[in-house]
């Protein structure tokens, strides 16, 4: 029976206004959602369905579609951060950004102007976490860069790194504009192996003593680090160190942070997901101009009906009305008269209806 009802489905085209509704998602997890989507059975639960859509669309209207863009899996790097790991700077935003968005979408519902629905509940139970998004947000800047503010301790090892490198440049430009600035195959301090260093000609390499880190491809060119300079690079290459170090504490104390509210922080990204998916089901309404069907289990009626498949813009609409006075309905006409549109489109609003969309 289950393998029959599939095949009805598919051969109803369901799954191609599925693809509709998935595009009018916002996260990639209400996409698939989207696309996963299968008509209820219960009356009860198929009401529910249709008033969550009419919930949204009214919200749309009054205030627009809540901020819900930017919302990523995050269970793999909970359950990480749960089990001690640290989480890297990727993972964290990620959660930062679901956390924004629940803040959001709990702002949003909040609103001015907002009457009661019967999705109030799923905005009202996203618990967001201001303090931790603000914790995230300020420490990390991007993927590659962690903010100077994020620990104390951090700032004042950069500032050091920022004496110290002023240092070994004031060094470097002082051969740079002395006379040895001759044997240079160019007037200009670069680094290598992370320590900076001067492009010295390679039969001027005794001309200044110093550290070899590298050689040109061509062999004309010694980098070399020089011996005034090596102390100086010495201090910046351990503070360095200890950046690295503290970034890595930094980084664990945001995991563990989170590992502390993972629960709910799982919870808001599952809530953020169900309101996506329903808000695509009212923005897609609104795509094709449909209408709240009402719910019956013994009459399909319909008024001025489109298949959703079809242009809007040149597609017939019909009417069409089967099981209150009779229960049986033949459909005559030539060959491209519109008989499997009209049959196809039937059960094709009826699967709709049930899946919790407008027709």
């Amino acid at each position: 029976m289950t393998d029959l009802f599939e095949k009805s489905i598919q051969t109803l085209e369901l799954p191609r206004v599925l693809e509709l509704l998935a595009a009018q998602a916002a996260t990639e997890e209400g996409k698939d959602r989207c696309r996963a989507l299968r008509p209820f059975t219960d009356p009860d639960d198929v009401q529910r369905l249709q008033k969550e859509t009419s919930a949204a669309c009214s919200m749309i209207v009054l205030r627009g579609t809540p901020p819900l863009s930017g919302v990523r899996p995050v269970a793999a790097s909970l359950q990480r951060a749960d089990m001690g790991g640290a989480l890297n700077t990727r993972e964290l935003l990620d959660i930062a950004a679901l956390l924004r968005c629940a803040r959001s979408a709990k702002e949003y519902a909040a609103g001015e102007g907002n009457a009661k629905t019967c999705i109030d509940h799923l905005f009202s139970s996203l618990q967001a976490n201001r303090y931790l998004e603000d914790k995230i947000s300020g420490s990390i800047l991007s993927e590659e860069e962690i903010a100077d503010a994020a620990s104390p301790e951090l700032a004042d090892i950069r500032r050091h790194i920022r004496a110290s490198s002023s240092k070994v440049r004031d060094i470097l430009q002082k051969l740079i504009s002395s006379s040895q600035a001759k044997y240079l195959q160019e007037a200009i301090i670069t680094q290598r192996n992370d320590r900076f260093v001067g492009p010295v000609k390679s039969e001027c390499k005794n001309e200044i003593p110093g550290l070899v880190h590298d050689v040109s491809a061509s062999g004309a060119t010694l980098f070399i680090e020089p011996m005034a300079a090596v102390k100086a690079n010495n201090e910046l290459r351990e503070l360095r160190a200890r950046e690295k170090a503290e970034i890595e504490r930094i980084l664990m104390e945001l995991s563990a942070d989170c590992a502390e509210h993972a629960d709910d922080i799982s919870r808001d990204f599952g809530i953020l997901v169900s309101l996506d998916l329903i808000f695509a089901k009212a923005k897609l309404s609104y795509e094709y101009e449909g209408m709240e069907p009402e719910i019956s289990e013994r009459a399909v009626v319909l008024r001025k009906a489109r298949h959703p498949l079809l242009p809007k813009d040149t597609a017939v609409p019909i009417d069409l009305e089967l099981g209150g006075e009779f229960d049986t309905l033949v459909i005559t006409g030539p060959n491209t008269g519109g008989k499997t549109v009209t049959l196809k489109m039937c059960g094709l609003f009826c699967l709709m209806a049930a899946c919790g969309l407008f027709v």
